[in-house]
């Protein structure tokens, strides 16, 4: 890969310009002027990353709020959130092959289409995942509350904030003090959490369909008829926000040109499955109103339906397990796309620091952890997950455009190890979606998504306006 076309020019108003860092790549690893990104990656490691990072929301937290919404039809807001996913997927695999870099979708956006497009999705991509993080922080709080109930101590609701609270607090010191301690913790909170899926939803499927106990009899599949299918989806989108996460790795994974696409899209592909089979083992144990009213940790009483108070307590340590592993992996992620915004100029210097003990971006930390646990204090479960799924899916949406801008163009820097399929279909068609998917959601989370991305584009032009960061490598 050549160092680019031309060169970054200007700076912030503090003088500063964007750093960077040439890249050179070989089959045994990525070289930067003060890294070596060693390629140790391979498709089952791509694909834990993408799993890990998405189960959580859509199977322990969506199915009371999106059965109440949708009903059965539910299942089918869950596979539309799949399939918009999968369109992104694809040109995101493209666009990470050619520029393996730190920033994910925010790298691409701008060197695909000028620093006023990056600035605002790489600023509004902090925010996205900030209250995306409060979102999962909050149905952890829920799931600590239960975990409690079932081992005997009963407490009210009005502690599933404080909770929230301080363990959100935790995440971020865990993230301060090394990357490798949180990732131990990922590691094993997922093989856990998909050990105790495994075994819960296989008997709830089996009990639905009758092979085990009665059949039961599903309520009709569409009861508030088609439209909640849309808005449910939009809603629910939060659950997909992990695939781009395996992007930010390309450059220590084997084999990127094969091993990127197959684990983000592999990664869509399970997690879809998983979250349309929970919902309909949650309709079959009970009718959508039930669902409904059971709220955030519905999940909890369908586990109970078929198992017993095992399945209660299964469903109540996954429910832990699920919200901890989305959580603590959206604060290390709302760190990195502070960061690369910082060394391109569009945040101050600062906030990229590494902190000399513990090698981690600790001014980013702490501007991701802090937001977070102001939001988490409103508790709004619905308005945290669908703001953060309109700000990502502009992300997604953008980052088609720039797929299909830099075809367009081919600059001589761009050469990617995977080339899209069924182009320029796929991007087309995933720019759409994505766009048109914001158009479900309520206006209330409209109003601050856009609010959210005037405020950013604000900032771009005090500080930064001077910056070009397009076609930079």
């Amino acid at each position: 890969m050549g160092t680019g076309d031309p060169p970054p020019l200007g700076t912030n108003i503090e003088g500063e310009e964007p750093d960077v860092e040439p890249t050179v790549e070989t089959d045994e690893a990525t070289y930067t002027d003060d890294a070596e990104l060693e390629r140790t990656i391979g498709l089952s490691g791509g694909l834990a990353i993408g799993v890990g990072t998405m189960i959580g929301a859509g199977i322990f937290v969506f199915p009371g709020l999106a059965a109440g919404q949708a009903g059965p039809a539910a299942a089918g807001s869950f596979a539309l959130g799949g399939v918009v996913a999968l369109l992104v997927a694809l040109p995101t695999s493209e666009l990470a092959t050619a520029m393996p870099k730190s920033g994910g979708g925010y790298y691409f956006i701008s060197r695909g289409l000028g620093t006023l497009p990056g600035a605002v999705v790489g600023l509004s991509l902090w925010f996205g995942l900030v209250f995306a993080t409060a979102f999962y922080l909050v149905g952890f709080g829920y799931y600590a509350i239960d975990t409690l109930a079932v081992l005997g101590l009963s407490l009210g609701g009005q502690y599933v904030v404080p909770i929230a609270l301080v363990f959100g607090a935790g995440f971020t010191l865990l993230n301060v003090t090394g990357t490798e301690n949180a990732a131990k913790l990922q590691n094993g909170v997922v093989a856990l959490l998909l050990s105790i899926l495994a075994v819960v939803l296989l008997w709830g499927v089996l009990n639905a369909v009758g092979l085990v106990g009665q059949p039961s009899t599903p309520e009709r599949f569409m009861p508030f008829g088609p439209f909640p299918v849309l808005t449910t989806a939009a809603l629910v989108f939060t659950s997909y926000l992990g695939f781009a996460q395996v992007a930010t790795v390309a450059g220590e994974m084997k084999r990127p040109g094969r091993n990127l696409p197959l684990a983000m899209t592999g990664s869509v592909l399970v997690v879809t499955t998983l979250y349309v089979v929970t919902i309909f083992v949650a309709t079959s144990a009970f009718e959508s109103a039930r669902l409904a009213s059971l709220g955030e940790t519905a999940m909890v009483d369908v586990g109970r339906h078929y198992l017993g108070s095992a399945g209660a307590l299964a469903i109540v340590v996954g429910g832990l397990l699920a919200t901890m592993s989305s959580a603590n992996a959206s604060i290390l992620s709302t760190s990195r796309a502070i960061y690369a915004v910082s060394k391109d100029a569009l945040l101050p210097r600062w906030a990229s620091r590494i902190n000399l003990k513990y090698g981690t971006p600790h001014v980013a930390l702490g501007m991701a952890g802090g937001p977070v646990l102001v939001l988490v204090a409103t508790g709004r479960v619905e308005v945290l997950a669908e703001v953060a799924s309109f700000l990502h899916l502009v992300l997604y949406g953008l980052m088609c455009v720039a797929l299909v801008v830099l075809r367009r163009d081919e600059p001589e820097w761009y050469d990617p190890d995977f080339r899209t399929p069924g182009y320029p279909v796929v991007p087309v068609l995933g720019a759409i979606a994505s766009f048109a998917l914001i158009g479900f959601m309520r206006p209330l989370s409209q109003a601050i998504g856009v609010g959210i991305m005037l405020v950013t584009a604000g900032w771009y032009a005090y500080y930064a306006r001077d910056v070009s960061l397009k076609g930079a490598l």
